[in-house]
C-alpha cells in the first residue's frame, strides 16, 4: 500500500503562523551563524527535524517578539513585501550583508475565506531545507572580523500604518554586493523567497 501524503488545509491566519514563526527562526539561526552574539547567549531547541539555536537575551527576546507580531499583523493584512536583517559594523555603520525574505501572497485567500492544499510536513521539509542553508552559509560568507549589529527593515504598502517608533529607513543596499539565493518554501497562500548579499 502507497503511503497518502495528508493534505492539511492551509488558511491564510495559518500561513501567516507558519511565515511568521519562520522568519523568527531564521533570524535566530543568522544572528547565532554570523556571530552577532556570543554563543552562550543562545539555547538550543528542536524544530523542524533540526536541533536550532534561540536566544536567551532577554531584550532581543522583547524586540523580536515585537517586530514580528507586527510583521505577523502584516502578513494577515497582505500590506507586508519583504522582511530583511542587515547585518553592519558597529565601528564604521557600514552594511556587511543583507539577508532578505521576498514574500508573495496568494490575492485570492481571505481572513475568512479560501484555503489551499498542502502536507504540512511538506512545508517543514522546505523550510528545513532553507535553515540548513543558513547554517552552511559560513562556509562561503566573508568572515565578520569587527563587532557586528543588526537591524530589520520590513517593506510593506506605501499606506501601512506603522508603529510611531519605527523609523523610515534607507535599503542599506551593498555597493559591488555578491549574492547567493537560497531555497523558497511555499504555504501555496505565501511564498517565501531567501537570498543573502555580501561584501565581495
Amino acid at each position: 500500500m502507497q503511503a497518502q501524503a495528508t493534505k492539511s488545509n492551509i488558511t491564510l491566519k495559518g500561513s501567516t503562523e507558519i511565515v511568521s514563526e519562520f522568519f523568527g527562526y531564521s533570524i535566530n539561526s543568522i544572528l547565532y551563524q554570523r556571530g552577532i552574539y556570543p554563543p552562550e547567549d543562545f539555547s538550543p531547541i528542536s524544530k523542524y527535524g533540526l536541533q536550532m539555536l534561540v536566544t536567551k537575551d532577554e531584550g532581543l527576546k522583547k524586540y523580536l517578539s515585537q517586530v514580528l507580531s507586527k510583521v505577523s499583523d502584516w502578513l494577515m493584512q497582505k500590506l507586508i513585501q519583504k522582511l530583511v536583517v542587515v547585518v553592519a559594523s558597529v565601528g564604521t555603520g557600514e552594511v556587511l550583508e543583507r539577508w532578505v525574505f521576498d514574500i508573495e501572497v496568494d490575492k485570492d485567500v481571505g481572513a475568512d475565506s479560501g484555503a489551499k492544499e498542502k502536507d504540512v510536513k511538506v512545508i517543514h521539509n522546505e523550510i528545513q531545507a532553507i535553515i540548513r542553508q543558513i547554517t552552511a552559509s559560513v562556509t562561503y560568507l566573508p568572515l565578520l572580523e569587527e563587532p557586528c549589529t543588526f537591524d530589520l527593515l520590513v517593506y510593506t504598502s506605501r499606506d501601512t500604518q506603522v508603529p510611531v517608533a519605527w523609523e523610515e529607513s534607507d535599503p542599506k543596499f551593498i555597493i559591488n554586493s555578491e549574492e547567493v539565493r537560497l531555497r523558497s518554501f511555499t504555504t501555496k497562500v505565501h511564498k517565501v523567497d531567501t537570498l543573502v548579499a555580501y561584501k565581495a
